[in-house]
């Protein structure tokens, strides 16, 4: 859908911007209809906080702008499959829907190596749209860590 693939536009924006910050590039927007209610990336390493991830900030802030914390009706468009955690927050949350961009070969929990959010145990299930702007994504997820590692052996190096 189009408002999908736009909120991951936003998404990929936000993600950018966490490179700043030497923050892993992660980009989240909650959205209900057309109407963005939140949205951030990735501060762990800002933060000192092992749960600043774009999903978790960006669904705290929804919650507190709609007053809620079942967020009925919203949608969470993030570039990279939810971890574990992010993906109990989708289900706590009641989020309806989850559009993701890049797949998480080490920690990915919607398809990759489990499928919580669809898990049928649960008391929610949420809807996905994966692989929207994947290619974008993982480039973006590449370009980092790629960095990261010619730097790393830069200064082993040294």
């Amino acid at each position: 859908m189009p408002i999908d693939q736009k909120m991951m536009t936003r998404a990929l924006q936000l993600a950018a911007k966490a490179i700043e910050y030497d923050e892993v590039p992660v980009g989240a927007v909650v959205y209900r209809g057309n109407t963005v209610l939140a949205e951030a990336h990735n501060t762990r390493e800002l933060s000192s906080d092992p749960t600043a991830h774009a999903e978790i900030l960006a669904l705290r802030e929804a919650a507190k702008r709609t007053g809620s914390w079942r967020l009925d009706g919203c949608s969470l468009a993030v570039t990279l499959e939810p971890c574990p955690m992010c993906a109990g927050a989708l289900i706590n949350a009641r989020v309806e829907k989850l559009v993701y961009g890049a797949t998480d070969p080490k920690m990915g929990c919607v398809h990759t190596l489990y499928e919580l959010v669809s898990d049928t145990r649960f008391n929610h299930r949420v809807q996905i749209t994966a692989g929207v702007h994947a290619d974008q994504c993982s480039q973006l997820l590449r370009d980092f860590f790629g960095k990261l590692r010619s730097k790393d052996r830069t200064i082993s190096n040294g």
